[in-house]
């Protein structure tokens, strides 16, 4: 048995749309400062991975929809920044703003601990997607290493960044819907 799908007027379908864009141009603008500023202050060269915290962010205020629209358009673009290979980036943010998008509204999303919380969740799903796609792919798929410090640097920029991110991205009314203003 089918379920009908939802019908979407054309304004809040625009509206949609509208977030998902604002979500994968902060996102890219905060893949290139990653690329290209935070190289030169990481943390024992680690550095933290805004654009996926951006896509959590809107996926947690938007919904599934949104955040795997604009997990898989912020992934696509920044396959092309980095030395992945295409469409690694593109999955990960995809599942991850899937899954995120699916609490929408489930929690109140407070000032610190819930940031903290979507972000190191985050990151940790990306360790585990990035450790089950190189399984299948070899080398061709750079995994972490729970042993080494890279990804628990990682996991705690992400976290640390994440209260102050989210608070930013809050004060930008064309990312979040009308009635969460």
């Amino acid at each position: 048995m089918f379920l009908p799908l939802p019908v979407l007027s054309l304004k809040q379908d625009l509206k949609m749309n509208k977030r998902i864009i604002w979500t994968v141009v902060l996102s890219i603008i905060a893949g290139i400062l990653q690329s290209a500023l935070f190289r030169k202050i990481a943390v024992f060269g680690v550095i933290p991975d805004l654009a996926l915290c951006i896509v959590v962010y809107s996926a947690y205020i938007n919904g599934t929809m949104t955040g795997q629209v604009s997990g898989f358009f912020s992934g696509l673009l920044l396959d092309f920044l980095s030395a992945a290979p295409l469409g690694v980036n593109c999955l990960v943010r995809t599942l991850i703003g899937a899954v995120t998008g699916i609490f929408k509204g489930a929690f109140f999303l407070d000032l610190f601990l819930m940031p903290v919380i979507l972000c190191a969740l985050a990151t940790m799903a990306k360790a585990v997607i990035l450790f089950i796609l190189h399984l299948f792919m070899g080398s061709a798929i750079h995994a972490y290493s729970l042993t080494a410090p890279v990804f628990w640097i990682e996991l705690g920029l992400n976290s640390f960044s994440a209260p102050l991110l989210f608070l930013l991205l809050r004060r930008f009314t064309f990312l979040t819907p009308e009635r969460s203003r």
